[in-house]
Formats: structure tokens, C-alpha cells, sequence
């Protein structure tokens, strides 16, 4: 499910500590459209492949290089909240957000920007791409590269003719393999009952991946960052909705 647009800008939970330029230019954004078609023609400039990105301006700091490794993918990032957690949770690992939409990503990279201005030295190990995971994943990461990959509430394309518009799937999944290294972890997460199971259902019939116990689970501290990280996971426990986790290991 596609998250709708917040009301106010959150760079730290606290709408409040945003700059006034800031908040007018995004309150802009409020009528942002909720989906998107991954597979519709449209103009995405994406690299040759993995060398042919420069990633120089997209970090800061000790992580400023042409050459950035990004460790953990978040795929359909929406507004952010679980990158912005993602950096302060493990400040020595680069993370990239993904995201189909124009606004949502210039969102995204001015919520960046005002956390980077407020709090110098901090922040500044994330970055967003306006990008197609869906076709494009294999340009951006080696083989291996990754050892995190993250689907935080995707849109459920409930129609049974668009379930082709999934994010998750038996072909979409060898791609994840590919760019997971051994050992390392995807995350699922939605409060669409059929969603769930689809994820659930596909994730463990791969033979590259096997299901996290609940004993993993409870042990792994990115858990709770998937569950209320979001601003699709607060919009479910604003209506008491359930949210619905299964995590893969890449064998």
C-alpha cells in the first residue's frame, strides 16, 4: 500500500525544529499521487551498470565518494522514516532509499538537507534515487553488494490483472539474490492480508532464501525500525490496523 501524504514535514519526528522555507515548499507536495505504475514506459536515466555510478554527490563526509558502496536498499522508500532511522541505528553504513515517484523523492532529499543542516556531521551516510526497482536493480548494485534489502508496505495492486505490478515476484526475486550477499536479510512488511501471504508465500518457495524464526526475529534490531519507522506503519497504528512481518535470509 502506498503511503499518502503526511501533513507536515518530519525530519526528526518533530515538525516543529523544520525551516519555514522548507515546510512551504513541501506543503506543495500534498496532493502527490498515492501510485504508481512500475511498468509503464517512462524516462528514468539509471546506469550502464554498477562502475558507471557516481555517487559523489549523493553522500557526505567520510562517505562522500564517487565510488560508495550502499549496504542496505530501502525499496518504495516513501517519505523517508525508515532511512532517516536507518542512519542514526548504524552510522557507519550506507543506505539508499528508492523511490518511483518525482515529488516523494525531492521530498525525501530536502528532508535529508534540513537533517544534514541541523544536525552537521549527521545524516549524512543516506541519499534517495528516483529509480524502478523493478527493472533497473541490477544496475545500481554488484553482485552481492547488498546485505540488507527492505519492501515496507508496497502497493498491494489488488486487481488479480495487476498482480504482474507486484514488487515481489518469482522473477524479481532471483534479482534480489543477486544483488543480496550470502547471509543477508530482506524485509517484508504490510497490513494487506493477501500482500503479506503473496510475499510470505513467494520469499519461501525460492530456493535462495529461507524464513527467519521468531526467535531471529526478536533477536534482530532492525525489526522494530521496520515496524515503526514509516509513516505508513504510523498511519496503520493511527486505526489500529495489523501489520504483518516475514523476513528471508539470502542462502
Amino acid at each position: 500500500m502506498e503511503e499518502n501524504k503526511p501533513t507536515e514535514i518530519h525530519p526528526t519526528d518533530n515538525s516543529n525544529d523544520a525551516k519555514p522555507e522548507k515546510k512551504r515548499k513541501i506543503h506543495a507536495y500534498h496532493h502527490i499521487k498515492a501510485h504508481s505504475n512500475p511498468l509503464a514506459d517512462k524516462n528514468f536515466e539509471y546506469p550502464l551498470n554498477p562502475a558507471a555510478k557516481d555517487w559523489s554527490n549523493y553522500f557526505a563526509g567520510k562517505f562522500k565518494s564517487q565510488h560508495a558502496k550502499v549496504e542496505f536498499a530501502d525499496v518504495g522508500c516513501g517519505y523517508g522514516g525508515l532511512l532517516v532511522n536507518l542512519s542514526t541505528a548504524f552510522p557507519d553504513t550506507i543506505s539508499l532509499g528508492m523511490e518511483i515517484r518525482d515529488k516523494v523523492v525531492e521530498y525525501v532529499a530536502d528532508r535529508i538537507d534540513t537533517l544534514r543542516e541541523k544536525e552537521p556531521g549527521k545524516y549524512q551516510n543516506i541519499a534517495v534515487e528516483k529509480s524502478n526497482a523493478m527493472k533497473n536493480l541490477p544496475n545500481y548494485f554488484e553482485k552481492g553488494q547488498l546485505s540488507k534489502i527492505f519492501f515496507l508496505f508496497p502497493d498491494p495492486h489488488f486487481k488479480k490483472s495487476n498482480h504482474r505490478r507486484r514488487i515481489i515476484s518469482k522473477q524479481l526475486l532471483a534479482e534480489y539474490a543477486y544483488v543480496l550477499k550470502s547471509g543477508g536479510i530482506a524485509y517484508t512488511i504490510s497490513d494487506v492480508e493477501d500482500l503479506h501471504q503473496w510475499m510470505d508465500n513467494h520469499f519461501s518457495q525460492h530456493p535462495l532464501f529461507e524464513k527467519l524464526t521468531q526467535e531471529e526475529l526478536d533477536a534482530d534490531p532492525v525489526v522494530p525500525l521496520v515496524y515503526a519507522s514509516s509513516e505508513e506503519a504510523r498511519k496503520v497504528d493511527r486505526v489500529n490496523g495489523k501489520k504483518m512481518i516475514a523476513v528471508f535470509r539470502r542462502k
